[in-house]
């Protein structure tokens, strides 16, 4: 019986769903990293399932000598080693956009809460204050009309471009992979430099995975492009972003607010400067996981893993890996 090492435990709402819609034939075991019972569990585990954590490098494959595939239940992977998977001759799968709904909705919310100040707004209110300032002072946006710049079109960044149309925003993406003439068409989106989304968006939204190149895209010359009234939305991965060039940037008027999901370290510290600021909207990288999305990532992951043990190549195996899967 195939063995599915899971990791890390979860509520046990979750486990519950994971084990129900486990295939028949299959074993789960589910333990903690770097727990002993994991490495016992690693020897002959044939599959693993779960989120990447820190340590997922040469002592784990080297423990899972068995192991045929590395199935994520998230879209990110900066967090495991992908040259020891290489060594290994293990590919690793993402969640095939389990949560790109999610995140696409937490982007459009954020880009409004932003643009209309709404944190701003619930705190005066719950402090008894109506009404603060006057509308000239205290400026809120609509987002129809405005023009919204996408880096990274990815799953997640094709879905919030066409929520965004759906809200009579004009699109303009910038990604290495640019879509053909036909597909820009049918998405009702254009494509731009990198300098020209900076300096020609009244949104600047990021959807691109954390690797060296990306490493703080976003530092103060992209910044100093960007327009005085304009908004920066990241739910992608913090350190992505200079977050001193980007409280520089929230401080001196050279952006007008910010909305995050993600920080460089998460948790942050408690006396994070961004907290202080007025015009940043902050939540606690929760843009994925939805209740709806576990059952969409466990289905994901299950079909991969069956796919896997028939002899057939795995989807959604991470760009880095994908010769391994023969992509």
């Amino acid at each position: 019986m195939p063995k599915i090492l899971f990791a890390p435990p979860m509520p046990p709402a979750m486990m519950d769903l994971a084990r129900e819609m486990l295939p028949a034939g299959y074993e789960l075991v589910v333990a903690e990293h770097g727990k002993p019972e994991f490495y016992d569990a690693a020897r002959d585990a044939e599959f693993y399932l779960g989120f990447p954590r820190q340590g997922m490098g040469n002592e784990f494959f080297r423990s899972a000598p068995k192991l045929k595939l590395v199935q994520l239940i998230s879209a990110g992977y900066d967090r495991l080693d992908v040259e020891a998977a290489r060594k290994a001759r293990v590919p690793v799968a993402n969640n095939g956009g389990a949560n790109s709904v999610a995140v696409a909705e937490h982007t459009i919310m954020l880009i409004l809460a932003v643009m209309k100040k709404l944190v701003w707004h619930h705190n005066n209110v719950a402090a008894g204050k109506w009404r603060v300032g006057d509308f000239a002072s205290s400026r809120f946006y609509e987002v129809a009309g405005k023009r919204l710049g996408i880096v990274g079109l990815g799953n997640i960044g094709k879905k919030v471009a066409r929520r965004a149309k759906a809200l009579d925003m004009e699109v303009r993406y910038f990604d290495i992979l640019r879509l053909s003439e036909d597909q820009e068409d049918a998405l009702g989106v254009k494509f731009a430099l990198f300098s020209e989304i900076l300096q020609t968006s009244d949104v600047v939204s990021l959807h691109v995975p954390l690797n060296d190149v990306t490493r703080k895209m976003m530092s103060t010359p992209q910044f100093a492009l960007m327009r005085k009234s304009a908004f920066f939305i990241n739910t992608c991965r913090g350190p992505v972003v200079d977050e001193d060039a980007l409280y520089q940037a929230l401080t001196t008027g050279q952006i007008a607010g910010a909305g995050l999901d993600v920080l460089v370290e998460e948790p942050p510290a408690t006396d994070h400067k961004l907290f202080q600021l007025p015009n940043v909207t902050l939540t606690p990288h929760t843009a994925g996981p939805t209740w709806d999305n576990w059952t969409k990532a466990f289905r994901n992951g299950y079909a991969n893993i069956e796919a896997v043990n028939a002899g057939r190549a795995p989807n959604w195996v991470i760009p880095e890996l994908r010769s391994l899967a023969g992509q």
